[in-house]
């Protein structure tokens, strides 16, 4: 129970779903936990949860295309922890549509939060990990089986979460080339049931027939569950993980294996 003991970990999006899943894991394994989100009601309730439960959590307010607001998380990390250790990038948000009835306005405000949170995310871990004594950490991005295979109606969700899977790669490539200590992965899930996937299944017809589809569309038989993920964090996140730099974990019940 202690694989992140002494670590300090970030978790954006982490008001709900696999961003709570994670925050809640990463402290019962002994990090401490700062959590970030713009649902404030929620996210702090999860922070409290763990704290209730003996973990060490605070939660800011935070818009993850603002580059002020990552400074300041960044800021009140160091003021209240001392140090980071694990960033994950986890906030997003997704919709779909025939690329040509596709807005530049709804393009933009996607790729805002799934691609540039993810580079200012980066950006900012790199330079506050590179004053830990050593310096080092490790950055975690959640990208999508979406940022390795195509899908007719996510073309712009496609296009947002393959740009995190080869910027992952290029930053894991430059951290290691500039020995900073710093390893950079990136996680692939298959559809995880959140209110992300149920909010997308109600906007286009009957949630639990939606649900029996993307069933059907994993070998395993199932969708995942957000501690599904949130186990695949935890092993990126620790020691065990220190040979780990610039890989892909898939975990989406063999979907893309199909």
């Amino acid at each position: 129970m202690e694989r992140l003991k002494n670590k300090v970990a970030i978790v954006t999006g982490a008001a709900l779903g696999l961003g709570a899943a994670t925050a809640q894991m990463l402290a019962r394994e002994g990090a401490k936990v700062v959590l970030t989100d713009i649902k404030d009601v929620e996210g702090e309730a999860v922070a409290r949860a763990i704290t209730e439960n003996g973990g060490s959590a605070i939660y800011f307010k935070h818009d993850v295309a603002d580059e002020n607001a990552w400074e300041r998380v960044m800021a009140g990390t160091l003021e209240q922890f001392g140090r980071l250790d694990v960033l994950v990038n986890n906030a997003g948000v997704g919709w779909g549509g025939p690329p040509e009835e596709e807005t530049l306005e709804r393009w933009r405000t996607l790729m805002s939060i799934n691609l540039d949170g993810v580079f200012l995310g980066t950006k900012h871990a790199i330079l506050t990990m590179k004053k830990n004594e050593p310096a080092g950490g490790t950055i975690i991005n959640i990208s999508s089986i979406e940022g390795l295979v195509g899908d007719p109606n996510l073309g712009a969700y496609n296009a947002s979460k393959g740009g995190v899977r080869l910027y992952t790669k290029s930053v894991a490539l430059y951290c290691a080339k500039e020995q900073l200590n710093i390893r950079a992965n990136s996680i692939h899930p298959g559809y995880i049931w959140t209110p992300l996937v149920e909010n997308y299944l109600a906007e286009h017809g009957d949630v639990s027939e939606g649900r029996k589809a993307l069933d059907a569309l994993h070998p395993i038989g199932r969708v995942g569950e957000p501690e599904d993920v949130a186990y695949g964090v935890v092993y990126l996140a620790s020691d065990e993980a220190k040979f780990v730099t610039g890989a892909e974990l898939v975990i989406d019940g063999g979907y893309t294996a199909q």
